[in-house]
This record gives structure tokens, sequence and C-alpha cells, in this order.
């Protein structure tokens, strides 16, 4: 396998990524792997196109590391705009999109520019797509027919020019089916699709971004960086990797905290009970891995047949108080760990007698 230094070239990084330590974005994207670099052909072909895309992928996967090179291949001279739909607040989505003028509304002391001015001449690229709600999606869509948008307060259209590059973690087709999304703004944004594989679906992309990992936070911790012992090796790349990329980099960056001496050993990567049990080695029966989610779905369908009067509930209430738990009770940890903003993961806390609501 060819080292990190041989394959500098194919690195994305995050740009502020060391600024968000809490945040469950991929901070880094390598194309080692066969089915990567097919990936990489078809983004250097695609970037120039200057048609809407869709990225598809889990979360951690990198998904706005590869929506930030569409933007750098693409020719554009003006900004990359990256906005979280599911972090919108649904009151100003509106204010945030287009603008606003001064006294709009209550609070508008002033102009503001939205993020499609923003973004006027680049990309603006729409992270979580599936989440944004519906009476917004009729405004985003109306926006992208017309090229133009009007800012709150006022009645005069603006002109834009902006490439659309959005992006989900759910099948947005299954969600047009439920009447979560809206059919004519599906076909608007998938003009060309990219679907970003899971990082077990790539294993010769693990070692190079755990290197990459590694001298990262080595030259921050001032230290000479460890060797992988083939153990370690080893382990790595049994690993199922529910939590793709970012969890690679929290794995290693504990392992460098723990490890003694100069190389790291299997006991220092700090794996998840859960990768364990969907390892390539630790598979039961025909040898297939079993994803948490497939031993969810089970458990879910079991439920289904005694469901009681609140399932739904219960269910919501048992993933809120096993993420609050597990982040030792802090709620921006327990939101970064379940994708959410904190004000949610704080509604959803009070909702469930958790917290004490002000």
């Amino acid at each position: 396998m060819k080292s990190l230094a041989e394959n500098q070239s194919a690195v994305l990084t995050l740009p502020g990524g060391d600024d968000q330590p809490l945040s469950i974005r991929a901070k880094a994207l390598v194309f080692n792997d066969p089915r990567s670099r097919e990936l990489l052909d078809y983004l250097q072909r695609l970037g120039p196109a200057d048609v809407p895309v869709l990225i598809h992928g889990e979360t951690g996967t990198g998904k706005e590391l590869v929506a930030r090179h569409l933007h750098r291949t693409s020719g554009r001279k003006g900004n990359f705009v990256a906005v979280n739909c599911g972090a919108i607040n649904e009151n100003l989505a509106e204010s945030e999109l287009f603008g606003h003028e001064a006294g709009a509304f209550s609070g508008a002391t002033g102009r503001r520019i939205g993020w499609f001015e923003e973004a006027d001449g680049g990309t603006l690229f729409l992270d979580e797509i599936g989440d944004l709600p519906l009476s917004l999606q009729v405004k985003l869509l109306r926006a992208l027919q017309e090229q133009e948008i009007v800012r709150v307060g006022s009645r005069k259209p603006i002109k834009v020019d902006i490439r659309l590059v959005t992006a989900t973690n759910v099948d947005l087709e299954q969600a047009v089916e439920a009447e979560n999304f809206r059919l004519d703004l599906f076909y608007r944004i998938n003009v060309a699709r990219v679907d970003v594989l899971p990082l077990r679906d790539r294993p010769l992309d693990v070692l190079p971004l755990a290197e990459h990992f590694r001298d990262r936070y080595c030259l921050r911790m001032k230290i000479a960086p460890p060797m992988f012992s083939e153990a370690a090796v080893t382990a790595l790349l049994d690993y199922a990797w529910p939590g793709n990329i970012r969890e690679l980099e929290n794995i290693v960056h504990l392992a460098l905290l723990v490890a003694t001496g100069k190389v790291i050993r299997p006991e220092d990567l700090k794996f998840s009970g859960g990768g364990l049990a969907a390892s390539r080695h630790s598979s039961v029966g025909s040898g297939v891995p079993r994803l948490p989610q497939e031993v969810i779905r089970e458990q879910i369908q079991r439920l289904f047949e005694v469901p009681g009067e609140s399932l739904f509930k219960d269910l919501e209430e048992l993933l809120v108080r096993e993420a609050y738990t597990w982040s030792s009770y802090n709620q921006v940890r327990s939101a970064a760990l379940l994708g959410i903003t904190r004000n949610a993961m704080r509604t959803l806390l009070v909702n469930h007698g958790l917290l004490k609501g002000r």
C-alpha cells in the first residue's frame, strides 16, 4: 500500500476543522481505495459542469468535503457557503436564505444579506436537505427556477448566480413517497448524483486516513508520530466503522493519548461495541457483516408485535436518555452525537423529563 506521503495530492481537508472539536463531520478524505479513485475521477469531470449535484452518504463520510472539491474545480470565483438545513430556525428560515430589510419583522434592526446573495457567483451547499421544512422547500424551488430572490420586507427581486450542491443521508425518494419532500424540488436538485461510500466499503482508505490524523494530532501535541503495529493495522482494517471517518479520527486521537512508547497497539484502539459486532471477522453465521442498524431494525420489528400505546415516545426517550448518559450529561456533546442542534437536544431532554424547563 502506498504511504500517505505518496498520496498527499489526493487528501481533502475541512478548513477550520480544528475549531469544531464536537462536530460529527468528516474532516479529511483520501482517495487511495480503487472505489474512491473512481469517485475522484467522477468529481473531476463533474466539477466544471455547473449542474446541480445531490450528494448521498452516511453521516461522517465526507459529503461536505466532496462539495468543497466540486466548488474548487468549478472555476467559480464566488464564495462557498455551507448551510446545515437541520439547524435552520424555521421562523427565521426565509430571512436566513434570502435576507431581510430593516424593519421587516420584530428584531430586524438592519439589512441582512442571506445565504443566496452570499453565495452569488459561487456555490451554495445545503447539507441535510431532507430536513428542510416543506414550507421552505416551496420558496427554495421558486428561487432556483427564477434564479432570483426577494429579501423579506422587500418587493424588489435580486438576480443571483449560484451553483447548488445538496447533501443528504436519507433516501429522498422515500421522503417524496412519504410526502415529506417535494417531488418537483427533488427533480430540480437531482440532476447529477454523487454517492459517497461508507468507510467500511473502501477499506484501503482506512490506513492513509489513520496516518493523516495521527500526523496531524502529533503535530499539535508536539510528539514524534508512533508507528501502527501490524496487529493494530489488522484491527483497523477489520473494524466496520459505523461512525465512518469522524469515528476513525476520534479513535486515532485517543490512541495517541493512551499509547506508551513508539508503537500504537490494538489495546490502544478503543472501538465501540457496535462496530466490533459488525466487523468482518466478528460476524456470525454466513460471515456477512451485520450493521448496528440491521440489529436495531430486527428488534423494532419485534416491538411492532406488541407496540403498546406510546412506542415512538418510548424509543425517542430511550435514544435521548442513552445519548445524554453516554455524553456524561453534556448537552452539546449529546446533541453532536445525535447530529442535532443543542436547542433541539434541550427540548427533547425537557419533553422526556431529563431536564427541567425554564
